[in-house]
């Protein structure tokens, strides 16, 4: 089946309910036609009157309605056409064994990818087009750990220039999508997976490899990764075990804060009358910070009570100096998907605990951290749970699908169906400290490294 024809039958299986992505729409759904029958039994007079009148006044609010409709159908529609008709490709990263950068590198890297073009008008929006989306992953398979980079076709030569000048000596290298090399069919697999979130307001950043010491390069014996946590553990597992791990990123623009998924702005506006912003957020987090140091005193003049000075201890100006710092950056929305997939005789449900705790490396108490949340992570398997297992098949297929299709942000597969819930606000420091290239310091048996650095001869050499 054909990409775009596949792309529209789970389109129009999520608009119909049918796939589960939105289920938590049918409650809703099911109490309002329940009040409303009830109302019928008990109230048939006064029902009877207002439908009657809705049904007058039809011409008023029902084109309305059938346009606003229309006009989100036709969004969706266009951009799932637009989605469908771009070519991706998947490029592994290899690292050489003598790598000494910094996570800073990455910074860099992405910073040179934050690309907001595509959507910037009305007419491209009306179009279908939306801006590049990545996918940044690492993969393990049977304890072999792989660097990958999912991108649109046209953009291989940034990401292959940017990644070269960042990292002298890597080979970046077109591989084949190692998702679809398994089935990975519930009948044939054991599957468990799970997004992840932030877990405080997003302006307030995780520990990032500044707060490690990796903005500098340091002694080996002294460095001290976060990321050598995560990559030591994917290695860890075994024959017949699969860990997939993904960053669905697009350079951020407000949807989460202040404007639609159309780009328009919404009624969440900041004082100066222009979108709601991250750095909004900061500012009025800040502030409260502030006012919470703030002690009034009695003027011995007037006899007035007034304002003291902010007086903020030193985690707390560390907290505000931090926040400051991360919306200073440029940003870019993150969706985080984990999976764990294995053959039933090599399932370990060790590894769902690890999982869920993977990036305990990069939280702090007092500020923020990412943790596990929806898909498998919904069910809490209590015996009375009917017909949970048949619900698990499902959201596994759904599940896979949606990481083989690196989607986050767009029908079908946004979030569960709470559009921009689950995303998380990330700046350029904050992804670059859980995704970079390790150093050569990170000596993980099953990260594979190329023997030595590859280039071209010098040009200035004799003939």
């Amino acid at each position: 089946m054909i990409p775009f024809v596949h792309h529209i039958e789970s389109l129009s299986k999520t608009i119909t309910g049918k796939t589960g992505i939105r289920f938590e729409e049918w409650p809703v759904f099911i109490l309002g036609l329940a009040l409303l029958l009830m109302a019928f039994v008990f109230m048939p007079s006064a029902v009877a009157l207002a439908l009657s009148i809705a049904l007058f006044l039809a011409p008023v609010w029902l084109p309305f309605l059938i346009v606003g409709g229309a006009w989100k159908i036709w969004v969706v529609l266009k951009r799932s056409e637009f989605i469908a008709s771009q070519k991706y490709i998947l490029l592994e990263i290899k690292p050489p064994r003598n790598l000494v950068k910094t996570p800073l590198a990455m910074e860099a890297f992405l910073s040179s990818i934050h690309l907001t073009g595509g959507e910037a008008t009305w007419w491209a929006r009306f179009k279908g087009g939306i801006r590049p989306s990545w996918s940044l992953e690492i993969a393990s398979f049977e304890g072999q750990v792989h660097f990958f980079i999912w991108a649109r076709a046209a953009y291989r030569r940034v990401v292959e220039s940017q990644m070269y000048s960042q990292y002298p000596g890597v080979q970046v290298v077109e591989a084949p999508d190692y998702t679809r090399l398994i089935s990975a069919k519930p009948e044939e697999w054991s599957i468990w997976g799970c997004d992840f979130i932030h877990t405080a307001p997003d302006p307030l950043p995780i520990k990032t490899y500044i707060e490690y010491g990796l903005d500098k390069v340091q002694k080996e014996p002294e460095q001290v990764d976060p990321l050598a946590n995560l990559v030591e553990f994917m290695s860890s597992i075994g024959k017949g075990e699969y860990l997939w791990l993904q960053f669905v990123i697009r350079a951020h623009k407000g949807e989460k804060y202040g404007t639609t998924p159309a780009g328009n702005a919404s009624s969440r506006l900041n004082p100066e009358g222009k979108a709601y912003t991250w750095k909004d957020e900061a500012n009025e987090m800040v502030e409260k910070i502030r006012k919470e140091t703030r002690s009034t005193y009695v003027d011995p003049i007037t006899g007035k009570e007034m304002p003291g000075f902010p007086n903020p201890t030193k985690g707390q100006m560390e907290k505000m100096a931090a926040m400051e710092r991360n919306v200073s950056k440029l940003a870019f929305d993150v969706g985080a998907r984990g999976i764990y997939i294995a053959k039933p005789e090599h399932f370990n449900g060790i590894t769902i605990s690890h999982l869920i705790a993977l990036f305990k490396p990069f939280s702090t108490e007092g500020w923020n951290g990412i943790n596990s949340t929806a898909w498998m992570k919904t069910f809490d398997d209590y015996p009375w749970e009917i017909g949970a297992e048949k619900k698990k098949d499902h959201y596994r297929r759904e599940l896979v699908e949606a990481f083989r299709r690196r989607q986050f942000f767009y029908d079908p597969f946004f979030e569960g169906g709470k559009h921009m819930k689950d995303a998380m606000v990330m700046s350029t420091e904050e992804l670059a400290t859980v995704f970079h290239i390790p150093s050569r310091a990170v000596e993980t048996p099953g990260l594979e490294r190329i023997a030595s650095a590859t280039g071209e001869a010098p040009a200035n050499l004799p003939v």
